[in-house]
């Protein structure tokens, strides 16, 4: 079923770019790729980095803070910090890798809907 939200004018994602939008209290990043839309939790789900802040190569975001990245595809992680070594494990001790939360998208009427459930 979903529970669909409106979260803007297609028009105003512009192609590449990350944009944040906060719907129901909560900081979503939203990213145009083309004619496709991603939707994702717009905090970095490793230290609450501001994703719409960070850097997109694809459809891969990277935290600001720590440089965790994620594919926005699916919310997998590519690498849970840009640490190595001794502090790459203490960091994985302290907080494991989890996925980014991704939305599912849609457009209609040209207003990009994002589902919530």
């Amino acid at each position: 079923m979903g529970r669909w939200v409106d979260v803007g004018a297609a028009v105003e994602f512009g192609e590449g770019t990350m944009r944040a939008v906060t719907v129901e209290g909560s900081e979503l990043l939203v990213v145009r790729l083309g004619d496709t839309y991603y939707a994702a939790a717009g905090r970095c789900p490793h230290m609450g980095g501001r994703l719409p802040d960070g850097k997109l190569d694809g459809t891969i975001v990277t935290c600001p803070r720590h440089g965790s990245r994620f594919d926005l595809t699916d919310g997998h992680v590519v690498r849970w910090t840009d640490w190595s070594g001794i502090t790459l494990t203490l960091a994985k001790t302290i907080k494991s890798p989890r996925p980014l939360k991704t939305y599912a998208t849609q457009v209609q009427d040209d207003r990009v809907l994002v589902d919530l459930e």
